[in-house]
């Protein structure tokens, strides 16, 4: 028995694979959770590092290790203000992808 495809599916898979092997990238990069509460304390705004480790329980070489990979990825964008470092999303979407996710997850919780 064949299945029936829609045309929406269909069209996503004749993506180039290079979409897919970007996409499967950023959802590498985004899935530590050390990250996902970066990038939820940065949807506040640009933030200095000072900030990010008042509000996430890390060391801050971690959190500097976890600030780099995600600028390296295009995730973030970063300012120098004399001996301070401000980050910020650079890109939008990414706080979208992350809010729907932490939705869904929310929900199916029952949290």
């Amino acid at each position: 028995m064949a299945t029936r495809t829609s045309k929406k599916v269909r069209s996503e898979l004749d993506k180039p694979d290079y979409v897919f092997d970007k996409a499967a990238e950023l959802f590498r990069v985004m899935s530590a959770p050390m990250r996902l509460k970066i990038i939820s304390c940065l949807c506040e705004g640009e933030q200095n590092v000072s900030y990010l480790l008042s509000k996430i329980d890390t060391t801050q070489p971690n959190m500097s290790q976890h600030l780099n990979t995600l600028y390296k990825a295009g995730v973030l964008a970063k300012e120098r203000d004399g001996v301070q470092i401000y980050y910020r999303i650079a890109n939008d979407q990414i706080v979208s992808l992350c809010k729907a996710v932490c939705v869904q997850v929310e929900d199916k919780s029952g949290l």
